[in-house]
């Protein structure tokens, strides 16, 4: 029982993190309206095992190693930041290309590997992701953790992260939103272009000042 209340608080503090927009959302939304509902997924499930990457690394200690090694973390955000805006970028210029109609059928499965791991890739590719998940967990978790405790915490995570961007998937792949995203191609993509851009960039401009 005494293990119960740190995990239930982890969990919410989590939750909260997950459900607020950033480039996890964007892919994932994107893949889902634009491909199919089972790309959404996939690119879901992409995000929950990168979340679980994460959680288990910030409980091996990574957040005290990217402090005691500040140009580990320095590089990490680099090359992050560099995904950011290659993929914002990608999706800028594909802004006015109109979508194929093989692409739009709900029951395709194929490539769907490539979206899990668009989803994996930019889950992982923002540092930022583990020093939260460490400092969440260095505020709630007791000084010794048994194993059982470990492993609900990373299931725990996989459950919130693919959780929600299945949600997030399966609501955006309906067909009156796809409709409505195939109305408004054009300027869609061009702003999720520019969002996953300035997010790239912010990270790349953090690193420098992180360097400085």
């Amino acid at each position: 029982m005494s293990e119960f209340f740190p995990l239930v608080s982890i969990v919410l503090a989590l939750m909260v993190g997950t459900m607020s927009p950033g480039p996890s959302f964007v892919v994932v939304a994107r893949t889902a309206v634009t491909k199919s509902r089972s790309h959404g997924l996939s690119a879901a499930l992409g995000m929950g095992f990168g979340g679980m990457i994460f959680a288990g690394m910030a409980l091996l200690g990574l957040q005290g190693l990217l402090v005691a090694v500040p140009s580990l973390y320095i590089g990490l955000k680099v090359i992050g930041g560099i995904y950011l805006c290659l993929l914002g970028y990608r999706i800028y210029r594909s802004a006015r290309e109109p979508l194929e109609i093989e692409q739009l059928k709900d029951d395709s499965m194929q490539k769907t590997t490539s979206a899990f791991l668009v989803g994996l890739i930019t889950q992982i590719s923002n540092p930022k992701t583990a020093i939260v998940y460490a400092s969440v967990f260095a505020a709630f978790l007791p000084i010794t953790i048994s194993p059982v405790l470990g492993i609900a915490i990373i299931v725990s995570v996989f459950a919130i992260e693919a959780g929600w961007y299945s949600i997030v998937a399966t609501v955006l792949a309906a067909r009156k939103p796809r409709n409505i995203y195939l109305a408004y191609k054009a300027w869609v993509d061009r702003a999720a272009g520019l969002i996953m851009g300035a997010l790239g960039t912010k990270l790349l401009a953090s690193s420098t000042a992180a360097a400085a």
